[in-house]
């Protein structure tokens, strides 16, 4: 590690998005500018983010996903089978100060087979590999994301008589679409998945155990398809996985440490990095890290994306000693806990303030592990 990913100072993957495509994106849902326009507007904005990533020392390079509305929507509205509904159901996101947020997110529902009847971040990968100097990394919602929220009540029981049908399917699909990534020279593929992390949570868990399902099988299920998944990826791709307690506009969802979902997860998903959310009491102590196998890496998401001050160093570096008493040292990495901008409202922090915050986290990374 250090010359390939995960890289020392490493980065979830979204940033804050600028105000002209923000501008953009709201003119293309009038109608008033069309699709290669809008597209124009997002080539240059990820040109400019892709740019400042590498000028501030990132080797891990992102579109900021200036594409998305939604870290995970946007991705899975695309496979074959899948239906988006919104004003469904609120949710609520909390925040340090007790204050919530309202949010009423999309819906997913399954009510035909799913399909991969065309690449879906092809394109986009192609055009970020065209404009980094360094490694490009693709970021897509973990298969769970299609499952979690609704259960088995969001999966069409006409189409899907049996689960394990649908499991195999989606991981069919993802299988596809990683060997397209895989084809066109991605090597550092990461899953985003708030499902795990909320698994981490006593109501949470109790709210899945009440509806049927038992939060330690739901683990070892979403480990399977992610081992699924992945299965026929090329030996020289990286693959991690992200955990995050909720991430918009500056507020959470889920709390809890990582103890009861630890030795699962660490030990059967089959993959080479974990990006774990560690930026405040809400996730726990370290201890569950003792779980962390030899030859994975944990990027320890010890600075926070939701506020703008910058961590010290000192105090980060402290984190990081703490750490390492239960996982070597050479297994860890530094990032934020999330991106800057899960979805595109993005959290409470000025575009400096993000800027600021990674300088911090390659600062550190050097000073720790003499590499980013």
């Amino acid at each position: 590690m250090g010359e390939k990913a995960p890289f020392r100072a490493d980065h979830v993957g979204s940033f804050l998005r600028p105000k002209r495509l923000s501008e953009a994106r709201a003119k293309a849902q009038e109608g008033k500018i069309d699709a290669a326009e809008l597209r124009a507007v997002e080539d240059e904005c990820i040109r400019e983010v892709v740019k400042k990533q590498e000028e501030h020392g990132l080797h891990g390079i992102t579109d900021g996903e200036f594409r998305r509305t939604f870290f995970h929507v946007d991705f899975l509205e695309k496979l074959d089978g899948v239906n988006v509904t919104y004003g469904e159901f609120s949710s609520h996101f909390r925040k340090d100060d007790g204050s919530e947020v309202g949010f009423a997110p999309p819906t997913m529902h399954v009510d035909s087979r799913i399909g991969h009847a065309q690449p879906i971040q092809g394109a986009d990968f192609d055009f970020l590999k065209s404009v980094v100097s360094h490694t490009p990394k693709v970021c897509i919602p973990a298969p769970s994301m299609l499952h979690f929220r609704g259960g088995r009540k969001g999966i069409s029981e006409d189409v899907y008589p049996d689960l394990e049908a649908f499991y195999d399917d989606l991981a069919a699909a993802y299988r596809d679409e990683i060997a397209d990534l895989a084809g066109r020279g991605c090597r550092y593929l990461q899953m985003d998945d708030t499902n795990l992390a909320y698994l981490c949570d006593p109501e949470i868990r109790q709210r899945t155990a009440d509806r049927g399902d038992d939060p330690d099988d739901l683990t070892r299920l979403y480990c399977r398809m992610v081992n699924d998944a992945i299965r026929d990826r090329p030996d020289d791709m990286v693959v991690g996985v992200h955990l995050c307690r909720g991430n918009f506009k500056s507020a959470w969802v889920a709390q809890g440490g990582y103890e009861p979902v630890a030795e699962i997860l660490f030990n059967e998903m089959a993959i080479d990095a974990f990006f774990l959310e560690y930026d405040d009491e809400r996730s726990g102590d370290f201890a569950p890290l003792r779980h962390m196998p030899k030859g994975k890496t944990v990027v320890l998401g010890l600075m926070s994306s939701k506020k703008a001050d910058v961590e010290p160093a000192d105090t980060i570096r402290k984190r990081i000693d703490e750490a390492a008493a239960y996982v070597p040292l050479e297994q860890c990495a530094l990032s934020h806990q999330c991106g800057f901008s899960s979805t595109a409202h993005g959290n409470e922090l000025s575009d400096d303030d993000q800027w600021r915050k990674l300088d911090r986290c390659v600062e550190v990374a050097q000073a720790v592990w003499g590499s980013v």
